[in-house]
């Protein structure tokens, strides 16, 4: 692992060439932790869903079981399997100690599409919670397993599920780094951008569609732009003289903070999506770094040693005058705001481990959510409820998540390869 002071005064730049893996590899989620107060669920498996390479009912328990929340019932020896309300033996599923029963059918239709039908009830009360149907392509079946997960989770959790939303992170295998983006189970796994130059910083835009990065492909830290959604080449955005790093989107999409060291010391600038109309922020005899907007667009938090030891400052989004967030410790970075605006996530070196800490922005109060040691890179859920991060096991870069109470743990792996620089990407559809 690099030092951590060196990384900070590179800007996270250099000291950050992470991740990479084979065409074919894919992220695998271990659960390391699980949550209280789980809702028993069962997901029956639906009829006709034996047509698709895997069940839809395989999909959605394993999300349902991923997130903490929920914990699944084994549904065996259930004979006939129901499709239909009038058909569940509600005795039955209480005895089981179920809350919900997830039941279904699947039916192919003329043009070879697929109808997915299914019913989400409530166990006790013997009521439908919910009944749609998604109609969908062979090629979208997870996608869809995905989107019903979803629609589950936040009838039965009042939240919005992000089971269909896509994580971004930076594979390192050999010589060869890859920017990549999967599902957020980690299946899926589609190859952006192949280098034998580190890329670091990936940062999803608002609506999903394209990914600002930094590429140290021309020997040194430019930041592009990529559309997900087209074909052409990602546009270099910000390649001035010395370093361009740190790009964070601003929330409506038409922006980016970014650091430059163009007029000597690493400071913040403000500049179109697209890299027209540069203004510079930050006037400090110092570096100031990791910009990073608030949800509603008013305040940036960014990173500075302006007092002596990296810390975490606040200024409205215009510039001015910065306000310290953090004390305890005499290094604090890598600050990221929840999707709500409440909790301020960031790494603080305590003891010579790197941990993953929340602090509420209305008490101050913090909570260690990882124990370290290299805990570094986090990443709101579009939700709040997990953050994710890059951590070390075993000398080898791996990707974790953690509920935002600490209380759910997943590691993500890569076989073979070095996993950083982990994005979650926005809902789908934002």
């Amino acid at each position: 692992m690099p030092n951590r002071s060196g990384q900070f005064a590179l800007l996270l730049a250099a000291a950050l060439m992470f991740v990479n893996c084979a065409a074919r590899a894919q992220l695998t989620i271990e659960i390391t932790g699980g949550g209280a107060n789980q809702t028993p669920i069962a997901v029956l498996p639906f009829a006709g869903e034996a047509a698709l390479p895997q069940a839809l009912t395989d999909v959605i328990e394993q999300d349902l079981a991923r997130s903490g929340r929920f914990r699944t019932l084994y549904v065996g020896g259930i004979d006939p399997l129901p499709s239909e309300m009038a058909q569940v033996n509600f005795a039955d599923w209480k005895s089981r100690t179920a809350d919900a029963v997830v039941i279904g059918s699947l039916q192919k239709l003329a043009d070879n599409r697929f109808e997915a039908r299914f019913r989400l009830l409530d166990v006790p009360k013997q009521t439908q919670i919910v009944g749609l149907s998604l109609t969908f392509a062979a090629k979208d079946a997870r996608l869809s397993a995905h989107k019903i997960a979803d629609i589950i989770y936040e009838k039965l959790t009042g939240e919005r599920g992000v089971f269909s939303t896509r994580v971004a992170y930076v594979v390192k295998q050999g010589a060869r780094y890859e920017l990549r983006i999967a599902d957020a189970d980690g299946q899926g796994a589609q190859s952006i951008l192949i280098s034998p130059e580190p890329i670091i910083s990936p940062a999803w835009s608002p609506d999903g569609t394209r990914l600002a990065y930094v590429s140290f492909q021309h020997k040194k830290p430019v930041i592009y732009v990529q559309s997900l959604t087209a074909s052409r080449q990602p546009a270099p955005v910000a390649n001035y003289r010395g370093s361009n790093s740190a790009p964070a989107w601003s929330p409506d999409g038409k922006q980016l903070a970014v650091v430059l060291s163009r007029d000597g010391g690493s400071q913040i600038f403000l500049m179109n999506a697209d890299g027209s109309n540069l203004r510079r922020l930050t006037y400090a005899d110092a570096i100031s770094t990791e910009p990073v907007f608030s949800p509603d667009g008013e305040f940036i938090y960014f990173t500075s040693d302006r007092g002596g030891s990296p810390q975490i400052y606040r200024m409205q989004a215009a510039g001015g005058d910065a306000v310290r967030m953090t004390f305890e410790g005499d290094y604090n970075v890598s600050p990221r705001i929840s999707p709500d605006g409440k909790m301020l996530a960031y790494i603080s070196r305590t003891e010579g481990r790197f941990r993953l800490i929340a602090m509420d922005l209305a008490s101050r109060q913090m909570q260690a959510l990882t124990d370290g040691p290299n805990d570094e890179s986090p990443s709101f859920a579009p939700n709040g409820r997990m953050i994710l991060y890059a951590s070390d096991v075993g000398d080898r870069g791996v990707l974790a998540a953690v509920s935002s109470d600490g209380r759910v743990k997943q590691r993500l792996t890569v076989q073979a390869a070095d996993v950083r620089e982990p994005s979650w990407g926005p809902f789908s559809g934002n």
